[in-house]
């Protein structure tokens, strides 16, 4: 099927308002219009080739295309399309649920939704009701990382705030308490890894000090706030805070919408803490990145809290896709995918590569930090706001696709990236970064 560029482009602009992208950007229609995809590699309706450095917005862990998740897709939606959880069951949905709870330690019940926001949103409305029906209503707070991103929604909003893209929404918002965002690459006390006392966890601890009786919970995300910048921080962080959780009885929600499914080297990134949460928000990767599913995993402690005897608990709370059978079958086939070829392990090996292949970025001009963890590569540029635009577009000429957090560049590419492949985009990033001077 041949497809005219120009047409679809117009069109384009006339009816679709694209997430996250400047008016002038679309006016300019100078974005590829993607027709199909194939392992690493995203193909336009020219016929250029691009590597998805991106893993398409953090989500593409295994690639485009995998055959074994088109059929599965395909086998599942020949068979049943959707029918609600509510006083209802089908069977992916139930083994889907079965797989997920044998990942995490101690029993388990997940709540499914359609994407990571809504994931965040059941997360602290179960937090919150859960202080209610123990019957301490006064525990109605939450506390979060300064720099966070949650989500879109008004309640993931509250407690992800980031000023440029939020202040709009400021007179609806909840107020959350928010502890200094930890940053190893640019610590805001000058320390060096042999040096640091964890003093960013100070504010934390003051919060606690002052508010533990309001709060029904802490969230964050582990090891890596992604839409800051792709701060990094260590997993000691996380184990203080797991303590300081326990120790005041404060619930603590874990967000591995972007960093779970093998991104860090581990299935999970709060498992480089080697704690526990009480709650934890997936979503992106949980299908492939190939349908919208999302799933809120709650510890059987709190979920026992929602019983409707001898008082009605229960959490009126759901989405009318939540599981969802197409979907459902996807991420079934995506953790017997992560077992069989040992995804995981991979990114952990190739997380390695990329590390050592971008260490020689901190010599080039204008790079303020170089930070990597599991597959992901982040090089913090000065603050010229014009210089991650020109290495984005440099790269984009070269046909590999990133997208700037204002002037971090980095790489996320799939998990099953060939090293190859991965050694030549990470060549083609240094030599962007070094010519947009």
């Amino acid at each position: 099927m041949v497809i005219n560029t120009d047409q679809y482009t117009q069109m384009d602009r006339r009816s679709i308002w694209h997430p996250y992208t400047r008016h002038s950007a679309t006016e300019a229609g100078d974005f590829p219009v993607i027709t199909r995809g194939k392992g690493v590699y995203l193909f336009d309706t020219e016929g250029n080739k691009y590597v998805d450095a991106i893993s398409s917005w953090w989500s593409c862990n295994l690639g485009h295309n995998h055959p074994r998740l088109v059929e599965a897709i395909i086998r599942q939606a020949r068979e049943l399309q959707h029918s609600i959880l509510g006083n209802l069951s089908h069977p992916r949905a139930i083994e889907l649920a079965e797989e997920l709870v044998s990942l995490f330690p101690g029993p388990s019940h997940v709540l499914f939704a359609s994407d990571g926001a809504s994931a965040v949103e059941a997360a602290l409305k179960i937090a919150i009701q859960y202080w209610h029906n123990m019957g301490n209503t006064a525990r109605n707070r939450f506390a979060s990382l300064e720099n966070a991103y949650h989500g879109d929604t008004l309640g993931a909003v509250s407690v992800g705030h980031l000023e440029g893209f939020h202040s709009p929404f400021e007179p609806v918002l909840f107020a959350a308490y928010r502890a200094e965002s930890p940053c190893c690459g640019r610590c805001q006390h000058g320390k060096e890894p042999g040096s640091c006392n964890q003093e960013c966890f100070d504010s934390m601890l003051t919060i606690f000090e002052q508010h533990a009786d309001e709060l029904a919970a802490v969230i964050v995300e582990p090891l890596c706030q992604g839409a800051a910048g792709m701060r990094i921080y260590p997993p000691e962080y996380l184990r203080r805070l797991d303590r300081l959780c326990k120790e005041k009885d404060v619930l603590l929600i874990v967000d591995e919408i972007a960093m779970g499914f093998g991104r860090t080297g581990k299935m999970f990134a709060f498992e480089h803490g080697g704690i526990d949460p009480d709650i934890v928000c997936l979503g992106k990767s949980l299908a492939g990145g190939y349908l919208p599913i999302s799933a809120t995993v709650v510890k059987d402690k709190i979920f026992k809290t929602f019983r409707d005897q001898p008082k009605d608990c229960t959490l009126y709370h759901g989405h009318t896709f939540s599981g969802n059978p197409i979907c459902a079958a996807a991420a079934l086939e995506t953790l017997r995918i992560y077992k069989q070829e040992a995804i995981v392990e991979q990114a952990e090996q190739k997380g390695c590569l990329l590390k050592d292949q971008m260490a020689s970025f901190s010599d080039l001009p204008h790079v303020v930090d170089v930070r990597c963890l599991g597959m992901i590569g982040a090089v913090e540029l000065d603050e010229e706001p014009l210089r991650a635009q020109c290495i984005h577009k440099r790269l984009l000429s070269h046909g590999i696709l990133i997208r700037p957090l204002g002037n971090v560049v980095y790489l996320m590419p799939p998990l099953i990236t060939p090293e190859d492949v991965l050694a030549r985009t990470v060549e083609a990033l240094h030599s962007a970064v070094d010519e947009c001077r």
